[in-house]
Formats: structure tokens, C-alpha cells, sequence
């Protein structure tokens, strides 16, 4: 779309091709929510020029607000592209939920359950279809005290080596201050929503090899690295040097202690590689 239109002129053209191609109850989702959005945000956008314009792709990127799946889709719908994501299975048992979710084409992950390679295969077909698929390695969104990405789960990796398809790495940052964790939208003053794109990943170390996972988390690192480059840049702040927080070893090593809520998977989440089975 020429670079000239605003952000609110790209978006409604978007909403008009959309709403012929993605179903009739995801383009009325679409149409509810982003004038909502928009009005109480402001958008910084980079690197729009990475996302491919035709063929597979995996969008991998870090997770800091539920809304950050509104935010990636008007991206990628501004840029010519519509980001499948993959969501929990149970959303798909939730009247209207379930239409938006089907009509929009996204993909059911079934967590710790004997159909979770169902979740990859699905994340594949759709790459092999030439779809864009959006993934959450993190699972949910972060609760690192600093806001920094979590430790990732490797299904992102098995997804990209066993598909072949480009990992387009994406930074989010700003949404938790327009949708914090208590789930009460903060309009007032108006956000800076900070999106950026980064070019693919090189994953050409890992072509042949035996999906173990010293592989998976391997190449799970790499990706993950690349979106922590692009936050960096997006925060104006280098990261702190330490592992990324571990929310499973943080509330094993404070028994008794209220850890931050478990908050169901996000579109976007991968399952991961126990739940593959």
C-alpha cells in the first residue's frame, strides 16, 4: 500500500479486501475492535518491508500483552498480509469465539494432549498453503519482572525446520501499557505501540539434522536472540545479561509463594515438544 496513507486509511482498506476473504464473523471482529484500538493508540511501525509478500512464513515474537494479536494483525493486514495464529483448542468450544477463530483461519493447539501433533501439522499446512503463521514461543505473555522475553518453548523450531519456511522475527512493545495483565484496556493518554519486523532468520546450521533437542533449543535460541535484538532497539536498552526468567523454576524454587498467575495460552502459542509427543 503506498506510504503515503495514514495508518487509519491502510486500515480500512485492509478491513474492506479482508472482510471478503476471512469470514464474515472475523471481519466483524476486526471492525469492532480496531477503531477501539486505533483511537486509543498510537502505532510505531518498522520494518514492513521484511514481511514477505507472498508465501510461507513463520512470524515468531515476543509476548507481553493479550492484545498483542490485535497489534500483529493490523500489521501484517496494513502490509498485505493476514498472520494466522495458533490458539488453544478450547477457544473453539466458546460460541462467537470460536466463529472469529474459524472464519479467520487460525490454528487449534491441542496442549498435552495425544493431538498435539495435530497443532504442528496444522502450523505446517498452513506454511505450505503460503499463509503467514504467528507463534508465541513463550507461551503466554511474559512475566519476567523487567518485561524482557520469558524462556521459549522449542514447537517454534520444530515447526520452522520440519516446514523450511523463513522465521520473520517481531518485536512488541507498548501493548501491556494499552492492555495491562489485569485485563483493564488503558486508553487514557493515548499508547505508543511499538512494532518491529526484522529479516529472516538464518537457520541454515540446522538443515539435515536430527530434531533432537539439543537441536530444537538450539535453534529456538536463535530465533528468540534475533527478537531480543529488535526489542532492544524498540526500548532503547540492552537487555539485562542473564538467562531469560524461567517461570516454572521460579515457582519451584519459592514453595508457598503465590507465583504470577497462570494465564491461558495466547494465540500465538506453539505447544510444546513434550506435548508433541
Amino acid at each position: 500500500m503506498p506510504p503515503e496513507l495514514t495508518v487509519w486509511q491502510r486500515i480500512e482498506a485492509t478491513l474492506r479486501r479482508r472482510r471478503r476473504t476471512s469470514g464474515f464473523w472475523f471481519g466483524l471482529a476486526i471492525a469492532v475492535i480496531w477503531p477501539i484500538v486505533l483511537w486509543g493508540t498510537r502505532l510505531g511501525w518498522r520494518g514492513g518491508e521484511n514481511l514477505p509478500k507472498s508465501g510461507g512464513a513463520l512470524l515468531v515474537g515476543n509476548h507481553v500483552s493479550f492484545s498483542d494479536p490485535i497489534f500483529d494483525i493490523a500489521f501484517g493486514t496494513a502490509h498485505g498480509r493476514m498472520p494466522r495464529f495458533m490458539a488453544k483448542a478450547e477457544l473453539w468450544d466458546v460460541p462467537v469465539v470460536k466463529w472469529v477463530l474459524g472464519g479467520g483461519g487460525h490454528i487449534p493447539v491441542y496442549r498435552a494432549s495425544k493431538r498435539a501433533g495435530e497443532s504442528f501439522q496444522g502450523a505446517i499446512d498452513a506454511l505450505e498453503r503460503g499463509e503467514i503463521v504467528a507463534v508465541y514461543p513463550e507461551g503466554t505473555y511474559t512475566e519476567d519482572p523487567e518485561g524482557w522475553p520469558m524462556k521459549p518453548k522449542s514447537g517454534v523450531a520444530r515447526i520452522a525446520l520440519r516446514s523450511g519456511a523463513p522465521v520473520i522475527p517481531v518485536a512488541n512493545w507498548g501493548t501491556q501499557d494499552f492492555l495491562p495483565a489485569d485485563g483493564k484496556p488503558k486508553m487514557f493518554p493515548r499508547k505508543r505501540i511499538g512494532i518491529s519486523v526484522g529479516p529472516p532468520v538464518d537457520l541454515s546450521e540446522f538443515a539435515g539434522k536430527p530434531l533432537t533437542k539439543t537441536t530444537l533449543d538450539a535453534a529456538t535460541t536463535k530465533i528468540m536472540d534475533a527478537v531480543l535484538v529488535l526489542l532492544e532497539d524498540l526500548r532503547g536498552e540492552k537487555a539485562p545479561d542473564r538467562p531469560p526468567y524461567d517461570p516454572a523454576a521460579a515457582k519451584k524454587a519459592a514453595p508457598g509463594i503465590a507465583a504470577p498467575a497462570d494465564a491461558p495460552a495466547a494465540p500465538g502459542t506453539p505447544v510444546g515438544e513434550r506435548e508433541a509427543g
